[in-house]
């Protein structure tokens, strides 16, 4: 006799009233063990519908399908069938990065770019203006004066000051998309915890509706008498341990939403898993030619600054020789002494005599060197961290891709077969317990490694300042790129 006939025929004697209630209690077990196989899941919960009448079969009909998912999900097992659509960065990020540029920090920085581009007008203006003299002396003969003196910018006074407003600008402008890509990796690593702390509640929360429903079948097998009590006691204990879990989950999930508020304002936001964009971002990265690695970190946005520093320590030492430069005064009067008319041509120019500004000048020569040792510490950083972000970011990759084979198919046979072997008492409930606890840890420890994964990217790409140009030139493009990355399950988790 198979398996359907079986189930079938304890459906109709149940039915029919032929066995008592320990026969009933008897069947009823032996039916919930054949339930642990899929396809046999699906005949008990037809076999239950019989008794039903054709109002609660639609419902019926739903809960089987829903079996699956729930027994996938509750022992740690994501499921193909329980992925959701993938979900393009292109899709959902636009509406993200509108609520970005909302922020006051944003919008401060904004106005910080126009109060920058106001310096630059600022310096490009005359250094010196016109003085005009008047003078009247009462004498015998009265004698009236008029003067007009321009000193004349002979340094370049004004051409240097409006190069250093030129490059303090372009330093302001590239700290500034420099902080921003910082900010933007910290709010969506912020999204990412939160979608995971809200997979860990969930996952939590199945584990212990599971737990409750094993405990049901634990009762139902202690009356007749194929579990002992200590057993019995442990699936309690169990379910006291998945209870501490799910409100341990619930505070964590609690505490990530608390972020996201304080960092975007509320925690509603239509994010979505996108670790394929990373995956190829990644495989792009160490595909590229070693020879290519110095050229690429010397452009990365992040050595923006310090390269502009370096320039800007040199305009300095400009500007204090411009400065120190004796500038020669041109003046012009003319004077009317009785009935004599006088005219005057003179030049003034400073002696640097009892100062010459040679130390002055020293320093900011010296400026240039401490400039340029900052630029050079400030690419070893970056070339070091970026050889590091090329050297454990594709094996994280890797360990994620080989963890989720394991659970999609080893894990999942593993746990359909506990499963049955706990039901039909072949495997004591500690066994159970624990290798449920394994398989439990197994689902947890692919969340910390999805959390890893975001963290290391987003940390890299904010610190060496290509988040923002990777998201708004190249996201649309590398979304609809191949990869061989399998989508997470419960891929969207925020509403």
């Amino acid at each position: 006799m198979n398996k359907t006939t079986l189930a079938l025929t304890l459906a109709c004697l149940f039915r029919s009233g032929l066995l008592s209630c320990g026969l009933v209690l008897a069947a009823g077990l032996l039916a919930f063990a054949l339930a642990a196989e899929n396809d046999t899941l699906e005949v008990f919960l037809k076999t239950k519908a019989l008794e039903t009448n054709p109002l609660e079969t639609n419902a019926l009909e739903t809960k089987a399908s829903e079996a699956e998912v729930f027994k996938a999900k509750s022992l740690g097992l994501p499921a193909k069938e329980t992925d959701t659509p993938y979900v393009a960065l292109g899709q959902w990020l636009p509406a993200l990065l509108t609520q970005f540029n909302q922020l006051s920090e944003v919008q401060a920085q904004l106005t910080r770019q126009q109060q920058a581009e106001l310096a630059i007008q600022a310096a490009d203006r005359a250094v010196y203006n016109p003085e005009l003299g008047l003078n009247y002396q009462n004498a015998d003969t009265d004698s009236y004066s008029l003067g007009l003196s321009q000193t004349l910018d002979w340094a370049d006074k004004r051409g240097v000051a409006t190069k250093r407003a030129e490059l303090e600008a372009q330093i302001l402008l590239a700290d500034i998309g420099l902080e921003r890509n910082q900010m933007l990796a910290e709010r969506l690593l912020a999204l990412a915890e939160q979608a995971q702390s809200r997979k860990a509640l969930i996952f939590a929360e199945q584990q212990l509706r599971f737990t409750k429903a094993q405990l049901s079948i634990a009762k139902q097998r202690l009356a007749a008498g194929d579990l002992s009590n200590v057993e019995l006691q442990l699936m309690q204990l169990e379910l006291a341990t998945n209870t501490a879990d799910y409100a341990l989950a619930e505070q964590a999930a609690l505490v990530a939403d608390g972020k996201v508020i304080e960092l975007l304002g509320n925690n509603n936001f239509a994010f979505s898993e996108f670790i394929k964009e990373i995956h190829v971002f990644v495989t792009q990265a160490k595909q590229a030619p070693a020879t290519e690695l110095s050229p690429l970190t010397s452009t990365l946005p992040a050595l923006a600054s310090a390269y502009q520093q370096v320039l800007l320590a040199r305009v300095n030492a400009m500007q204090v020789k411009a400065d120190t430069s004796a500038d020669p005064t041109i003046s012009l009067a003319a004077e009317k002494e009785g009935t004599d008319n006088k005219l005057g041509v003179g030049v003034s120019i400073p002696l640097q005599v009892r100062n010459n500004y040679s130390e002055l000048q020293a320093v900011a020569d010296k400026g240039i060197a401490i400039a340029e040792q900052g630029y050079l510490a400030r690419e070893r950083v970056l070339t070091t961290k970026q050889k590091q972000f090329l050297y454990a970011l594709p094996r994280l990759l890797e360990r994620y891709q080989d963890w989720r084979e394991l659970v999609q198919v080893s894990g999942a046979k593993a746990a359909k077969s506990l499963s049955q072997q706990w039901q039909a008492g072949d495997v004591s409930t500690s066994e159970y317990l624990q290798s449920r606890r394994q398989l439990a840890a197994s689902y947890l420890v692919g969340l910390n490694l999805e959390t890893a994964i975001y963290q290391s990217w987003l940390t890299w790409m904010g610190e060496s300042g290509q988040l923002m140009p990777f998201l708004d030139g190249s996201a649309e493009q590398i979304s609809q790129a191949p990869s061989h990355m399998p989508n997470a399950a419960a891929r969207t988790v925020n509403p």
